[in-house]
């Protein structure tokens, strides 16, 4: 994977308005969910800024309803009208229920108008809590700027009111509460939908990948036979002089699954860092459906924590040459102790057009979380001919613009490193772990977050702990 240490803060977000993700060949979606009995919000906006140089709508959430509302549940729009050519980037400067519990992702209209052709969509985190009726959640001071701060035009965004000066019902920003539309008018012709409910039944046989990782140790000759490469060449990411250790991937059981863990270590010199890294030596994967349970860690099993680690799944490509065109690469990544200019927790999910490493250009889109993502947790990654969308445990994570979408083939990967020595200058030895339970794909089809589980617990129902039908060529 290339290094992104300088990519930040030049990310292209923009992201494609998709309705409702649709199967290649998976089965029928089901009837379109309702809202719960009771559920109701509205949005209050006011504007803190007529500035030049950032946005700045203020929002909070009302539950003008009966009954709690979970805030994992509610998405709220704002649109705009974007400057010519400009990509734009989120922050939040304050709230109420924290910044960290807190997301927020670009989109694009289907049907543009005169005053909107973006939008901004603010989530909530698990840790944002319930709404409980009459409740709200107090300020969301948010703000988002062009990615080059230079000047932007407001008066012509659908969403901005000038003269809202204080808090009041703005009904130019809509809610959906699970998907469902329950507050504000859209721009003409892009009218929230409701989300479908995730079929949970298998998709029809296909070409695909599954592993289980149910192995002995890094040098069980199935492994190679599996089409597995364990690392051990030199060179990035990371820190430089590091070595990636192959006898640092193991294998054990806990409970009934076979888990592989990879173990990354530093003593806070690059000659004694152990990177780890497992990918597939055949690039022949493309469209379809990604998928793994990851165990992502907050803290080493052992020594003094504050290590910049990044802890990955994705798939990638070859890079021919600088700003080449057909380059691809997905990523997740999570950092527990922050990095690239972020002070704590965060995970990215990032779809890459093209870069070049001297002097640094990247051409690429990402969605962020600041929060903790300690634990298991159920990735998805989708790609099909109009858009790439990752999942986080069944919620939809983050949607990305059709000029991300693979020109060539890629390679299936994990790894753990360091992105330098920065975060934790002690020489006390420590180790960080990220486990990995599976990984599927499924090719070219387009899978929800309930089929993936499906199909994986179909392969373990059937004693299946591998299996690789993808042709050589996709």
């Amino acid at each position: 994977m290339n290094d992104p240490t300088r990519s930040r803060s030049l990310r292209i977000r923009a992201a494609l308005a998709v309705a409702a993700v649709t199967g290649l060949g998976a089965t029928a979606l089901t009837a379109l969910p309702a809202a719960a009995a009771g559920e109701a919000v509205t949005v209050q906006y006011r504007q803190s800024s007529t500035g030049g140089d950032q946005v700045e709508p203020w929002l909070k959430v009302v539950n003008t309803g009966s009954s709690s509302v979970p805030l994992s549940q509610v998405k709220v729009r704002y649109y705009f009208k974007a400057d010519a050519g400009a990509s734009y980037t989120y922050a939040c400067s304050w709230a109420v229920k924290g910044c960290a519990n807190l997301t927020g992702t670009f989109g694009t209209l289907a049907h543009p108008t005169a005053t909107a052709d973006r939008y901004l969509e603010v989530g909530f985190t698990a840790g944002a809590g319930s709404l409980a009726p009459g409740a709200d959640t107090g300020d969301m001071q948010l703000r988002f700027n062009r990615s080059n701060w230079q000047p932007l035009d407001q008066s012509d965004d659908y969403s901005f009111g000038p003269s809202q000066t204080t808090y009041a019902n703005w009904s130019k920003v809509t809610a959906t509460v699970g998907g469902v539309p329950v507050w504000g008018t859209a721009p003409a012709g892009n009218e929230p939908t409701p989300t479908p409910t995730d079929p949970t039944t298998p998709p029809p046989t296909g070409a695909a990948l599954f592993d289980d990782f149910d192995y002995t140790g890094h040098t069980d000759p199935a492994i190679d036979a599996h089409g597995w490469s364990i690392r051990s060449n030199a060179g990035g990411p990371g820190v430089s002089g590091a070595t990636w250790a192959p006898e640092n991937v193991t294998f054990a059981k806990e409970g009934t699954n076979s888990i592989m863990n990879l173990r990354s270590s530093t003593a806070g010199t690059g000659e004694s860092t152990r990177h780890t890294e497992i990918l597939t030596r055949a690039s022949k994967f493309k469209n379809g459906t990604y998928a793994a349970r990851v165990r992502f860690s907050d803290a080493p099993v052992s020594g003094p924590d504050g290590d910049r680690v990044v802890q990955t799944f994705f798939t990638i490509n070859d890079l021919k040459a600088p700003m080449a065109d057909d380059y691809a690469e997905y990523d997740f990544e999570y950092l527990p102790n922050g990095g690239w200019g972020e002070p704590a927790n965060i995970l990215y999910t990032t779809s890459w057009e093209t870069y070049r490493p001297d002097p640094w250009e990247a051409v690429n889109q990402h969605s962020e979380s600041r929060a903790s993502y300690a634990g298991w947790h159920d990735l998805v990654l989708t790609v099909d001919d109009n858009a790439i969308v990752y999942y986080v445990d069944g919620q939809e994570f983050g949607r990305h613009d059709a000029r991300y979408l693979p020109e060539r083939p890629m390679s299936i990967n994990f790894n753990q490193w360091l992105i330098d020595l920065a975060g934790q200058t002690s020489t006390t030895p420590r180790a960080y772990d990220q486990k990995v339970d599976y990984v599927l794909h499924v090719k070219d089809q387009v899978l929800t977050p309930a089929q993936v589980a499906a199909k994986v617990g179909a392969y373990r129902t059937a004693g299946t702990t591998f299996q690789d039908t993808v042709p050589a060529t996709p």
